[in-house]
């Protein structure tokens, strides 16, 4: 194990995050705000702690992928601690556990947060968050393989644990260049976006910090009633576009721009996954128009975003959901389990998981009727390897153990159980917003310590992918 190896890369992260870091302090210098200090000084720490393992660390070769494994891991780890730094130092609201919580919630884009008072935050302070969604949202360790001035096995190593089998399946070039295309995608999406909210009247602040949310499908607003608080349909629905976009693999986006075959039109996945949606909010707009509360357009326009927002795991709110009909609750619930398409900003289970799960089901169904039959798993054409099939199963299973494990903690805290199992499911899934004293214009301020810290493992956990924090404890020393 190459030690000094790791570490060196590690102080790509912290530069990295310096480089927003720094950037949130500028914004404070400007405005003379009272989050100078601690942005300046988390910004100067970072460049510190960055800098001396490019100087003193020598280069090396390949990496091995148990080195691999450790740089994305202790990378995320590191980034979370990192994010920490500001908020302590301006205080507030941010008390260790509360920092740790939208430290993580921020770079893992699950976008729960502990903040009764957003408003109340500096700009600098409200922009550090926000890039904690950006930075996390594409992964801080995709952007390191962007200017790794290493050998190609050391981006391959730490590719191959970033990204997991699912979001290969639609990319076909090289990992130098699967980076190049996600970061193209990425900051394409986000200009756009920041462009038409500030010409449907989003002024330039309120909209970059918006578009590193949506994109990143994390959900941190600048904003106490999140969006709601524009009041405005056009808003609304770029948001809810761009929502949809920043859900779908980033290579198929990729591909349709550039004429390719492997694009959004020709993609099942896709138009299974839209279908999805539009059932969603069709059901949510019909049950809220014929319980009376509200007229058929506006049962429309609410169902729409929130099916959306969950959908993605974006998590924005136009209308607090925690007095809806349990029905429409259990449909957003649902979304909140599926979550978006593999490949895209999305964490948690992953909706391409739950389709290979149904076509696995409809090959089992076949081999009932047909013993003797040989019969394969195919999505567009092409078949899928039984062992990505097992995984799926095995990666589903553990999922829910691992929710009914930590909403029972819960509980055992206390909590009631509605809170106790949207909590667990939401942030498992990198949603947000859940139900109960969690609910979509709610907050996670007054849940116990204890719970944060439970919480912000579950955001990791499905950040990170559960196979990749397992596979830690097989490394050999």
């Amino acid at each position: 194990m190459k030690k000094q190896i790791i570490i060196k890369h590690i102080g790509y992260v912290f530069l990295f995050n310096g480089i927003f870091l720094f950037i949130s302090f500028l914004i404070s210098f400007f405005l003379k705000e009272s989050s100078v200090l601690p942005l300046l000084f988390s910004s100067f720490l970072c460049g510190i702690f960055g800098i001396f393992p490019l100087i003193f660390v020598e280069r090396t070769e390949n990496l091995s992928y148990e080195e691999g494994l450790i740089i994305v891991v202790f990378g995320w780890i590191t980034t979370c601690l990192i994010g920490i730094l500001p908020y302590i130092m301006w205080g507030g609201e941010f008390t260790i556990a509360n920092a740790w919580f939208e430290s993580v919630s921020g770079f893992t884009t699950t976008g729960s947060t502990i903040l009764n008072n957003i408003e109340a935050l500096p700009k600098g302070l409200l922009f550090w968050r926000s890039s904690t969604h950006w930075i996390g949202g594409i992964g801080i360790i995709l952007f390191v393989l962007l200017i790794l001035p290493q050998a190609r096995g050391n981006r391959i190593s730490i590719y191959n644990t970033e990204i997991s089998s699912l979001s290969k399946l639609n990319f076909r070039v090289k990992t130098k260049k699967i980076a190049q295309i996600l970061a193209i995608v990425y900051l394409s999406l986000t200009v756009a976006q920041t462009t038409l909210l500030m010409v449907f009247g989003m002024n330039f602040f309120d909209a970059i910090n918006h578009s590193f949310a949506t994109i990143a499908t994390g959900g941190f607003s600048t904003k106490n009633l999140s969006i709601a608080a524009y009041k405005s349909l056009n808003i609304e629905v770029i948001i809810m576009i761009f929502m949809v976009l920043s859900g779908i693999h980033f290579g198929l986006l990729y591909g349709t721009f550039t004429g390719s075959r492997e694009n959004i039109f020709r993609s099942p996945l896709v138009r299974t996954f839209i279908l999805v949606l539009l059932i969603g909010i069709v059901l949510v707009s019909l049950k809220l128009y014929y319980s009376g509360y509200f007229n058929w357009w506006e049962s429309v326009r609410y169902a729409s975003f929130q099916v959306i927002s969950v959908g993605t795991t974006t998590g924005f709110a136009t209308i607090d959901t925690a007095n809806w009909p349990i029905f429409t609750q259990m449909v957003l619930i649902y979304f909140t389990i599926q979550c978006a398409m593999a490949g895209s900003t999305s964490g948690g289970l992953k909706f391409d998981r739950i389709y290979i799960f149904f076509r696995s089901l409809a090959k089992q169904m076949k081999v009932l009727k047909h013993p003797f039959g040989i019969f394969s798993t195919k999505i567009n054409g092409k078949k899928i390897d039984e062992k990505l099939e097992e995984q799926t199963i095995v990666f589903i299973a553990l999922y829910i153990v691992i929710f009914f494990i930590s909403s029972t903690l819960l509980t055992f805290m206390d909590i009631d159980g509605m809170t106790a199992f949207s909590a667990s499911i939401t942030t498992i899934g990198n949603v947000g917003p859940g139900f109960g004293g969690v609910s979509s214009l709610g907050n996670f301020a007054n849940l116990p310590d204890l719970a944060k810290y439970l919480l912000s493992i579950n955001m990791l956990l499905g950040r990170l992918e559960i196979f990749t924090i397992l596979a830690l404890f097989t490394i050999k020393k």
